[in-house]
């Protein structure tokens, strides 16, 4: 799994907000309310683009360093981070089927007191995971 950092252009809006672009990503842009929305849009932007370009087999582009870009006075630059693995645990949902056994009258005593065995299976990972 990939980590990536790429800097982001934060620029305050005068409406209110900030407005957010990847100057490494073409069309890779965002907005959010606050500073606070704007960096959790910025991170989800980027996740989704890198995502993209992985599903489609293309190359990530390399990432220019922060103090090659020029502001203007209402911007500044941060670095955004995109955990390929972290990505994909808050993202995908997609169900898979797995096979298991359990002793006989487990599952007997289970299915009596209708334990739904999938969700208990996941309680249990997420559990062992420390997620």
């Amino acid at each position: 799994m990939e980590k990536r950092i790429y800097p982001a252009i934060f620029h305050k809006e005068e409406v209110g907000g900030y407005s957010v672009t990847f100057p490494d990503l073409p069309g890779c842009n965002t907005e959010g309310m606050d500073l606070a929305d704007a960096l959790y849009m910025a991170q989800d932007a980027l996740g989704l683009y890198l995502y993209s370009l992985k599903e489609d087999k293309l190359p990530l582009p390399p990432s220019m360093r922060p103090e090659a870009l020029i502001l203007d006075k209402d911007s500044f630059v941060t670095l955004v981070e995109w955990d390929e693995e972290a990505y994909l645990r808050r993202t995908s949902n997609k169900a898979v089927k797995k096979t298991l056994t359990i002793p006989e009258w487990m599952n007997t005593l289970a299915e009596e007191k209708n334990i739904n065995f999938s969700k208990t299976l996941q309680e249990a990972l997420l559990e062992k995971l420390e997620a």
